[in-house]
């Protein structure tokens, strides 16, 4: 069978290949894929910057953001043939360390966990792949062609889920939420807060494109321009940070309102410096009980709160979401941004 496979240690090493079937262990189910979504990750692993084979293997098969169909699936494993489903990407660390061991695999404590398509593990980039019960999600079926953002979906679940917990710890009832960044994780964010009933406002760099439409759709309001300006009048209780860009950083956590909240969520690429006022920013957060919390990747219950964060969205809103689908023997446009992408996918 077909599937997209590189050489973590070679940039430019992308190329669809023969691989052998898959062969199910006893209990897994075996799965048709229908699609993977190509993200940053996927960039970098391809440009040799990021990534690990299986061991005794010197080729990777990408792709962890999947979408496909159960073909098999054993009796009383809780699911069908025909299912829409998705494989969950991190599989905690055979110790296992405190955190993986109840679980929160996505919190690994020393770093020995795997990854589909990323670390150490095949990815769902085939056309045909298996997966534990255990690490499979069954997707609402009228998902089938929007269900590939179910990973990235998991992620700002999680970002949610961390922002509900740390501003529980006393009274709590946010009004206003910031998303920056329009990309596929701040936008999807964006859908959470407005499914939250927040009063949504989004920010970043383009001022027309798809990017504004998506955010007028969902209800929220669109931003662009200086971001210091949008947060300061906006004094945001809570910020959903997805760019990873240090200035932006520091403007967020120096504008929310009281008791804010923000979530760091986007990754930067380093090797730029921010003259920042450390000590005005801390004199804020400390007087203010303001609190920043980081986030990345998911586990089993972030991935079910995005199946059902996703069933209750608008079918043609998330399709739009989904800027480019390019066959798998032409995988390297899906490798190429555009400026109009926002979710470029690649059909298998």
């Amino acid at each position: 069978m077909r599937a997209l496979t590189l050489d973590p240690k070679t940039a430019d090493s992308l190329q669809v290949t023969d691989v052998p079937e898959p062969e199910p262990r006893p209990g897994d189910l075996l799965v048709e894929g229908l699609a993977v979504g190509v993200c940053g990750t996927d960039k970098e692993i391809a440009r040799a910057e990021y990534g690990w084979a299986p061991p005794g293997r010197d080729r990777l098969v990408l792709g962890h953001e999947s979408l496909g169909r159960v073909t098999t699936a054993p009796p009383e494993s809780g699911f069908t043939a025909g299912d829409l489903v998705v494989g969950v990407v991190r599989r905690p660390d055979p110790a296992p360390c405190g955190a993986c061991a109840h679980g929160e695999f996505d919190n690994c404590r020393n770093g020995d966990y795997t990854e589909r398509g990323i670390k150490e593990l095949d990815g769902y980039a085939s056309e045909r792949w298996s997966v534990e019960p255990d690490y499979a999600v069954v997707l609402d079926p009228g998902l089938a062609h929007a269900g590939v953002l179910m990973e990235p979906t998991s992620v700002v679940a999680k970002a949610w889920e961390q922002v509900g917990r740390v501003g529980e710890r006393a009274w709590y009832e946010p009004e206003r939420a910031l998303v920056t960044g329009a990309g596929p994780i701040g936008l999807l964010a964006a859908m959470i807060g407005v499914q939250q009933g927040l009063d949504v406002h989004v920010l970043d760099r383009v001022a027309d494109g798809p990017k504004p439409r998506l955010v007028r759709r969902l209800g929220a309001t669109y931003h662009h321009g200086d971001v210091d300006e949008a947060a300061s009048l906006l004094r945001p209780d809570v910020v959903i940070e997805a760019t990873g860009v240090g200035s932006v950083v520091i403007s967020v956590v120096r504008n929310t309102a009281p008791y804010g909240v923000v979530c760091l969520t986007g990754i930067s690429s380093g090797g730029h410096t921010v003259d920042v006022d450390v000590a005005g920013a801390n004199r804020v957060m400390v007087l203010e009980n303001d609190v920043v919390v980081g986030s990345v990747n998911a586990n089993l219950r972030h991935y079910r709160q995005a199946a059902d964060a996703l069933a209750k969205a608008d079918r043609d809103w998330l399709d739009g979401l989904i800027s480019r689908r390019v066959p798998l023997e032409r995988f390297a446009d899906a490798f190429t941004a555009r400026p109009d992408d926002v979710k470029v996918v690649i059909a298998l």
